[in-house]
């Protein structure tokens, strides 16, 4: 699974080579509370990279990244610290699960297929960026091809086409005593050297449509444009290259189209649309054409193998050695598989061989049945770093709830704010529901902060429902059944009596605006919402 995340200009200006390691920390910090073993350890790796892309090239060949192993139960950060490492640097990212591979000889996933995944990110990657160089070019050429569409050009005049014609005429010759000389009128003279030559007209014409279009005042009209057929059908070719080379198993694929491409040429059909509709697929077009893919892939697989990050997620469940039972057999099989991969080898892809020997992997694991030395020793090997990651306390939770770009408490903020909903935590009602979280990840499964996401949909329940017709004016009375009439009147007759809503905590203050109405969430209407649950722990296995 790929995970792109959008950048911003601050984020980009914090992209830099120079980072420290504690920088680094400092800007994980932002993202991820707490672990800061796990912190160290991913800014040390970060940072050696750093130092050895300035060694002279026969020395930085030799040396090699130090993978990490990261040991923790689920939801304390270990994703999230590789997934925001990864966008610090802008370096491509692969995460994927080890449990989805297979040995050889086994229906599953091949484990070369992370390299080739990893080219693609690349791939997307560089593309990109490329396009934002292209952006401009390619709006100013598909404007123009726009424009042909609304205005064909004028045809070539007769006057033209007879300076390059095959045939010449010779007039037959004139007797000079018959010539009779007539005066010129100078009215005529005049309009003929104000005349406007044949294209002048067009231009002027396709200079006010081009001042239409960018006005906006054309993007309703409709046009024809050739678009290609994406309906042509594909011709694979059935071989025993194994269940792995399709592909949708990441392989080379057998599609006959990339074979011969001299063969099957690229079908177009007419298609009408609107002005605005034909601009955005002709300025795809223009970028295609201005874009060098040769130079993109050529990019794309320098930065996998220069700077390329993978995190192998669940490694934990492929350490179990052989048993001789079950489908545990090929546990140690997958084992040996990945380990070339991650001690470096050349993997052929369709855009050429991709080294892996300066890839950083990051594996990740709870480890709850298993240990780290249950994985074969030559895979142990190419792990050198292993950092424990902590279960997460009472506090933790706090400061996950308030202190990340991102909080819960801000995300719920501001998706109640579109519904003209003001929300406020105090800091009791965020203190309840740590403890509430931490109290259900003792008696039931430890899932760490995830555990949050549920406290926080439980508590916010009932608010979520009733906030589009919290503040209309009139606002809507209860029923004796305990629904709302409005909505109630539109039921069908059938629907069963619900019991009827709790009151929520709504206050008025006065502001420079006029009153204004917020909901509070205190520690009692947590407990209102969650304790009942909390208590019985047969119901919070199931709801929370």
């Amino acid at each position: 699974m790929a995970i792109f995340l959008p950048g911003t200009a601050e984020d980009q200006a914090l992209a830099l080579d120079e980072m420290t390691p504690r920088e680094i920390v400092a800007e994980l910090d932002k993202y991820v509370v707490g672990q800061q073993a796990a912190k160290r350890a991913v800014a040390i790796a970060l940072r050696n990279r750093m130092r050895r892309q300035k060694l002279p090239p026969e020395l930085a060949e030799d040396i090699m990244p130090k993978n990490i192993i990261m040991i923790g139960p689920t939801g304390v950060g270990k994703t999230e610290i590789a997934r925001r490492l990864a966008k610090l640097t802008n370096s491509p990212f692969l995460k994927v699960e080890a449990s989805k591979f297979t040995e050889v000889g086994y229906v599953g996933r091949d484990v070369e297929s992370i390299v080739r995944d990893l080219v693609e990110i690349a791939i997307d990657m560089v593309r990109d960026e490329k396009l934002d160089d292209v952006e401009e070019k390619a709006e100013m050429n598909a404007e123009d091809r726009l424009l042909d569409l609304l205005l064909p050009p004028p045809p070539i005049s007769v006057a033209a086409n007879a300076s390059v014609s095959p045939i010449s005429v010779v007039p037959p010759p004139v007797d000079e005593s018959k010539v009779i000389e007539l005066p010129v009128s100078p009215v005529d003279g005049s309009n003929s050297e104000k005349s406007d030559k044949p294209g002048d007209s067009h231009t002027r014409t396709r200079e006010k449509l081009r001042q239409q279009f960018r006005e906006g005042k054309l993007d309703d009209r409709i046009v024809e444009l050739d678009v290609r057929d994406r309906n042509t059908q594909s011709f694979e070719v059935i071989s025993n290259m194994g269940p792995n080379s399709g592909p949708d198993q990441g392989g080379e694929g057998m599609d006959l189209r990339e074979m011969l491409p001299g063969l099957f040429g690229q079908r177009t059909k007419k298609r009408k649309m609107k002005v605005s509709e034909a601009f955005e697929y002709l300025v795809q077009e223009e970028e295609s054409r201005l874009i060098d893919m040769d130079q993109v892939t050529r990019l794309a697989v320098e930065r996998v193998e220069d700077s390329g990050m993978v995190f192998l997620d669940e490694i934990d469940k492929i350490a179990g050695r052989e048993g001789g039972h079950g489908p545990d057999v090929s546990r140690e099989g997958v084992q040996r598989d990945i380990l070339p991969i991650v001690e470096g080898t050349t993997v052929s892809t369709k855009y050429g061989m991709v080294s892996t020997d300066h890839i950083l992997f990051i594996a990740a694991g709870a480890f709850h049945v298993s240990k780290p030395s249950d994985l074969i020793p030559e895979l142990q090997g190419r792990f050198p770093i292993r950092v424990e990651l902590h279960s997460l306390t009472v506090n933790d939770f706090v400061r996950i709830l308030t202190e990340p770009k991102s909080s819960l408490v801000k995300q719920s903020t501001a998706l109640l704010e579109t519904e003209g909903l003001k929300l406020e935590f105090t800091k009791e009602a965020i203190l309840e529901m740590a403890q509430f979280a931490f109290r259900v990840n003792e008696t039931t499964e430890n899932i760490g902060a995830r555990r949050l996401h549920t406290i926080m949909e439980r508590v916010l329940d009932e608010i979520s429902f009733q906030a589009p017709d919290l503040f209309k004016s009139p606002r809507p009375e209860a029923t004796e059944e305990g629904v709302v009439a409005e909505i109630g009147a539109s039921a069908p007759l059938t629907a069963e009596p619900q019991p009827p809503s709790p009151p929520l905590p709504v206050i008025e203050r006065q502001t420079a605006t006029g009153t204004e109405k917020v909901i509070v969430i205190d520690p009692e209407y947590v407990k209102q919402q969650v304790a009942s649950i909390v208590k019985d722990q047969d119901l919070s296995r199931y709801i929370l």
